[in-house]
């Protein structure tokens, strides 16, 4: 079966939907109650790498089902209307394309990182590590 849509137009049609934030504007966001920051990688990716302190992991797999209220898996965390939830993974192409997802479902208040986490540390943002983000979050609401 050939493929008729690559990854990469996929990724080029969403970024053309979606609100995209650089790291510096993310970063002056950080303290903000209003935002709420969303590492949609894998949990093998922020033991490895670390991720953005106070951010919420949220599993890409997983990203659909918590964000919904229907969804058995809700987490009550995205339930806030008031907030901005932006998200972020390893380059800007899952964000993306996540974004693009929560979009389609019917949230207009989210976006993503440009660069993703790759960016984020490659331009010195802070990093806390996976055990200190283990320790911070209360649970997995």
């Amino acid at each position: 079966m050939a493929i008729t849509k690559g990854f990469q137009a996929l990724v080029d049609e969403a970024m053309a939907q979606v609100k995209t934030y650089s790291v510096d504007e993310v970063k002056a966001r950080l303290t903000d109650p209003k935002v709420q920051i969303v590492d949609i990688r894998d949990v093998r990716e922020l033991e490895h790498l670390g991720t953005v302190p106070g951010c919420f992991n949220a599993p890409r797999g997983m990203l659909e089902f918590w964000v919904d209220p229907a969804s058995p898996y809700y987490k009550p965390v995205f339930g806030d209307d008031s907030k901005e939830y932006i998200l972020f993974c390893g380059a800007g192409w899952r964000s993306a394309l996540a974004t693009k997802a929560l979009q389609d479902m019917g949230m207009t208040n989210v976006a993503h990182i440009d660069g993703g986490f790759t960016a984020w540390a490659k331009q010195g943002a802070p990093v806390e590590t996976f055990e200190a983000h283990k320790a911070r979050r209360p649970s997995r609401s």
